[in-house]
């Protein structure tokens, strides 16, 4: 079976992209993507890739565009660069790659996390579909990206479906 098909009534190809400077230079771990890997393959989906990238907007959608089309995962998981520094340009980024934007699930994780930690409304991410892909933004920090992705993570089965 390939890539971009479930291999499981629940199962998803994913896909993460972690947005950091630090972490693309190898600089420093990649907590949140390892965290995140973790919670995934205890559902059962399987993480084709893992890659990190710059804050760096070109890069960003040159990769989410790869992860789209190349590799056929249903599912992008960003992690940071959704907040409101110089550097938080994730949302802008996934933007201009999206074909349908869908906000709901970003409303629906600042909406959870926010009972917790109040600071979860100053997330910018967003999401979307770009062909046969959902994309969603998700924080860097490996605490808020799970608590983020537990928000909306069962919703993503049907979501894949409905695309797909």
């Amino acid at each position: 079976m390939s890539a971009g098909h479930l291999s499981g009534p629940d199962s998803i190809t994913v896909g993460i992209l972690t947005v950091s400077d630090r972490v693309a230079a190898k600089e420093a771990p990649d907590e949140a993507a390892g965290g995140l890997q973790l919670a995934l393959e205890k559902l059962g989906w399987r993480v084709e890739v893992r890659v990190a990238v710059p804050a760096d907007e070109l890069q960003i959608r040159a990769s989410l565009v790869d992860l789209c089309v190349e590799n056929r995962v249903q599912l992008v998981l960003t992690l940071g660069s959704t907040g409101l520094g110089p550097k938080d340009v994730a949302p802008e980024a996934t933007r201009q790659v999206l074909e349908r934007e869908l906000p709901g699930l970003p409303e629906l994780i600042r909406s959870k996390c926010m009972r917790r930690a109040p600071a979860a409304a100053l997330s910018r991410g967003v999401a979307g579909v770009r062909r046969k892909t959902l994309i969603v933004n998700l924080p860097g920090h490996p605490k808020a990206a799970l608590e983020s992705f537990h928000a909306v993570a069962a919703l993503f089965p049907h979501a894949v479906h409905l695309i797909g």
